[in-house]
């Protein structure tokens, strides 16, 4: 098992380590201990959620208040993903910049984003499975959302749809309506965009 740190402070790609054989495979997806160990982060598992997605599907980019925040451990146990991490993290030295990883069940590869980074994915193949370990239990009032398509992010899904040879791209209204960065750091008060 190994963390290797990403671009985006606070958010770690992790590589399992797999045993397999004529009969398929076995690994360990998550150690708490281990999180701990590698990259200083008390990882406490409060909720799991799951989400199934058809190709060219992108749901993101979300984020909590920080604190509490709500860290996430992204696997994808059936299909694959582009999986984006924002860092929305005012003053941080990365602040509105993102990275990705392609993860899959393939790979089992997996993405560790700590509190104040956004996360978003595209779904590369249809029934996609994405499982989200969380470190803290949802909460509406401290949930936010970025427009996935913000000019100042200019995260690349159309380039990797268009390598991918996926048709088209599919969000959800209330993505679709989420403001733009610079939107809600002006909305709340927040410095905005240098």
């Amino acid at each position: 098992m190994t963390f290797i740190a990403t671009a985006i402070q606070g958010s770690w790609l992790f590589k399992p380590k797999r045993f397999g054989d004529d009969r398929g495979y076995f690994q360990e997806t998550f150690k708490r201990e281990f999180v701990l160990d590698q990259t200083g982060i008390d990882f406490e598992v409060k909720q799991v959620n799951q989400s199934k997605s058809q190709a060219g599907v992108v749901r993101g980019v979300h984020w909590a208040d920080v604190p509490p925040g709500q860290a996430k451990f992204v696997t994808v146990p059936f299909g694959e993903v582009w999986d984006v991490v924002v860092d929305l993290r005012v003053g941080s030295p990365t602040f509105g910049k993102w990275d990705a990883y392609f993860l899959s069940s393939e790979t089992g590869d997996s993405l560790l984003i700590g509190n104040g980074l956004g996360h978003a994915f595209l779904a590369l193949t249809n029934d996609t499975v994405v499982s989200y370990l969380c470190s803290e239990v949802f909460n509406p009032t401290n949930e936010h959302g970025i427009f996935p398509r913000d000019a100042t992010l200019n995260i690349s899904f159309d380039d990797v749809a268009a390598c991918r040879k996926l048709e088209a791209l599919s969000f959800s209204d209330k993505d679709l309506n989420a403001p733009s960065l610079e939107s809600y750091l002006l909305r709340s008060g927040l410095p905005t965009w240098q």
